[in-house]
């Protein structure tokens, strides 16, 4: 075990870093944070930034002398720097794990080899790859394999002229070509994973998007018992498979009453959010457990919850990009009973960035979810 008062290094500075560094602080560790961006909201509230690129051998060094474990806040870490960490200091999760989840092909590779239920789709890496796709998997989304999140690098098309167009807007990159399921819902599981195998998911989750970023999470999700169940066993199978070490996401289509993989995050995740509220360990605790060989906290959701996301459009008046910039009015969200809010610090607010969540939690979960909507439509965000 590591234990406190040892230093926990974490690579990436955004919310979900800043939101380990103050469960690992509970808990009495210290965190360094490795962030190019001197504005980094984990950054300001860790032990040391060091401001530097995950490709910077020195600063890597440094973290490495100093910390006694490493762990990632975002997929997009290299696998080189993970491998190169692993040399010195325990690493969670691995590089071969996390190279799985930062790229869509070796993602929709790994579901299939392992029997995981799955859209079907086509990899590609060509015009000819395009051509070759079968009629069937149209209507599609074509995605590039790396570095796309919260819908960017995303096009829904409804044959190959469209396909072949939106993969030159993507300047040829590779990319998967999958087929659009119809659409009941989607749901999310947040586990974790320890090194002996131990694993401990938290409730279902329900998700709704708005313009591909996820807007409203309700836990635990409104699904039959057996479904919620399949989703928690599908996830372990796939952080055994993996070797996953740490907190892990997976989220899912239910098309027809039938649960789909979507994606999976080797980290933390948008929709766990509320267990920092209504759960009696979080899935940020979560993280620093496995990260330091401590036995698993307890996953027990104790309220209804609802999480609602903040993006940055909420800071212009009218919510339009042009319109006047000017703080939100939070009295209006602080009077709300059961209602928490957290605010991620970041230097500025754009169009569709996270800026900030609240969680309201309760007893009665019909209630809790109107409380969270009107909350939500008091402060001024906006659906579709």
């Amino acid at each position: 075990m590591i234990l406190p008062p040892a230093t926990l290094g974490m690579l990436g500075g955004g919310q979900l870093g800043r939101f380990f560094v103050a469960a690992a602080h509970e808990m009495g560790y210290k965190v360094w944070v490795l962030d190019p961006d001197p504005h980094s909201p984990a950054g300001l509230i860790a032990d040391r930034h060091l401001q530097a690129g995950y490709d910077d051998f020195a600063a890597l060094d440094t973290l490495a002398d100093a910390c006694a474990a490493v762990t990632t806040e975002f997929e997009n870490v290299p696998a080189e720097t993970l491998d190169y960490l692993a040399k010195f200091i325990p690493v969670r999760p691995g590089a071969s794990a996390v190279a799985v989840c930062q790229n869509r092909i070796a993602e929709k590779s790994f579901l299939r080899d392992n029997g995981l239920p799955h859209g079907p789709f086509a990899v590609i890496h060509s015009e000819a790859d395009i051509a070759a796709a079968p009629a069937s998997l149209y209507p599609a989304i074509l995605k590039v394999a790396r570095f796309g999140y919260d819908g960017k690098g995303q096009a829904r098309v409804t044959n190959a002229a469209e396909a072949l167009h939106a993969f030159h807007q993507f300047k040829n990159e590779a990319c998967v070509l999958e087929q659009m399921l119809t659409l009941d819902y989607e749901v999310s599981v947040v586990l974790a994973r320890d090194e002996n195998g131990k694993v401990k998911c938290f409730p279902t989750v329900e998700n709704q998007h708005t313009r591909g970023i996820l807007d409203v999470s309700i836990a635990p999700a409104r699904a039959s018992g057996c479904l919620r169940d399949s989703a928690q066993e599908y996830a372990e199978r796939i952080a055994e498979r993996l070797g996953f070490i740490g907190t892990l996401a997976v989220e899912f289509f239910v098309s027809r009453g039938e649960l789909f993989v979507n994606e999976m995050a080797p980290r933390p995740h948008n929709s766990g959010h509320h267990t920092i509220d209504a759960c009696v360990s979080s899935q940020y605790e979560q993280q620093v457990r496995a990260l330091c060989g401590l036995p698993l906290g307890d996953t027990t959701q104790h309220s209804a919850s609802v999480m609602v996301n903040l993006l940055g459009e909420l800071w212009y008046e009218g919510g339009e990009p042009h319109g006047r910039y000017r703080e939100p009015d939070w009295s209006i969200l602080h009077a709300v009973p059961g209602l928490k809010l957290h605010l991620y610090a970041k230097h500025h607010a754009r169009h569709g960035r996270k800026m900030g969540h609240f969680t309201v939690v309760g007893s009665d979960a019909a209630d809790v979810l109107a409380k969270a909507l009107a909350a939500r439509a008091a402060i001024g965000v906006r659906g579709d």
